[in-house]
């Protein structure tokens, strides 16, 4: 794995490698004095999070909060392993994904309805975190992590309603998770930005979505810290894009919602939809269609067309 980046003051950047990938899913560590990471991506990539703390002379002993923005695996599934190895930290997450880090056999269902045999390679072990070492934030509240910074907590569903987003005052930045959609590296390195949304099951809300990066943009930030993956100074183009893929992702579900009768051939049709319009995007960008950026977007193609046509299914 490579080194942790320094991405701002007190503010650093460990590749977790979640599904064995590079520059998938991020953890952000945060050395202020109350030592805070944000993200454990999956079971799995708690490895690759602990030899990233070392590298920065860091002990998990000294880790005092571990913050999850949502409770789907790829983000907290490692929380109840991580928390073994650092027995001074506290979990905080938002108060509708409490319940299911003490007790995640609905998670863990959701997960292999999604993932199905898949499930265990990507996931376990899942480790249920104990009540007692749970912290609920709630809308607007703050958490001090040194005398001179308090991060704020802002509810923002859309992809989730288990999802809160971490304002970070002193760098004027927000830990966004998935609402603000997924930053692509591999084209970034090659000078492109692209940010498409987070449509996955089961809890996709559009207009919840645009609420959400409505409040964002309200906030002027500096930075948008994704975890997937990177982060980007701007944030005006991230809401660009965002709204301009959201009602394309919703046409393109709703024409396959419409051609097919199944579920699992609308979420197969939605897929290929979906990546027939992102390939033409970069082509016309003269990004070809066996760019390595196709490994990770394959995945998410399936996972957003899942979700679609799960939310078009409940209007």
């Amino acid at each position: 794995m490579k080194s942790p980046v320094q991405v701002e003051n007190n503010i650093y950047l460990i590749d977790a490698m979640d599904l064995g990938t590079k520059e998938r899913t991020g953890t952000y560590v945060l050395t202020e004095n109350d030592l805070t990471i944000i993200e454990t991506s999956a079971s799995p990539s708690v490895p690759f999070i602990l030899e990233g703390l070392r590298n920065l002379d860091l002990s998990p002993e000294e880790i005092k909060y571990i913050i999850v923005t949502h409770i789907h695996l790829d983000h907290a599934g490692g929380a109840g392993l991580l928390l073994e190895h650092c027995p001074n930290a506290k979990i905080v997450v938002h108060e509708k994904g409490a319940r299911h880090l003490v007790n995640p056999e609905r998670l863990i269902a959701g997960a292999k309805a999604v993932y199905g045999d898949k499930f265990n390679a990507l996931f376990e072990p899942i480790v249920p975190v104990p009540e007692n070492r749970v912290i609920i934030k709630k809308e607007k509240e703050t958490l001090s992590i040194s005398e001179n910074c308090a991060l704020t907590f802002f509810d923002t569903p859309g992809h989730a309603n288990h999802h809160f987003s971490i304002y970070h005052p002193k760098v004027n930045g927000m830990f966004t998770g998935d609402t603000a959609g997924v930053f692509y590296q591999e084209l970034f390195k090659d000078g492109i930005e692209l940010y498409l949304p987070s449509t996955s099951p089961n809890q996709f809300h559009p207009e919840k979505m645009l609420a959400s990066l409505q409040l964002f943009e309200n906030l002027d930030l500096r930075y948008i810290f994704f975890s997937h993956y990177g982060v980007s100074e701007k944030p005006n183009e991230v809401y660009k894009q965002v709204r301009y893929w959201l009602p394309i992702f919703l046409e393109e579900a709703k024409s396959a919602f419409e051609q097919e009768e199944t579920t699992e051939l609308q979420v197969r049709e939605t897929e290929t939809r979906l990546r027939k319009r992102v390939t033409e995007h970069l082509a016309n960008k003269n990004i070809p269609s066996n760019h390595p950026v196709f490994q990770i977007l394959s995945l998410d193609f399936e996972v957003c067309a899942m979700g679609l046509i799960d939310y078009l299914a409940k209007q």
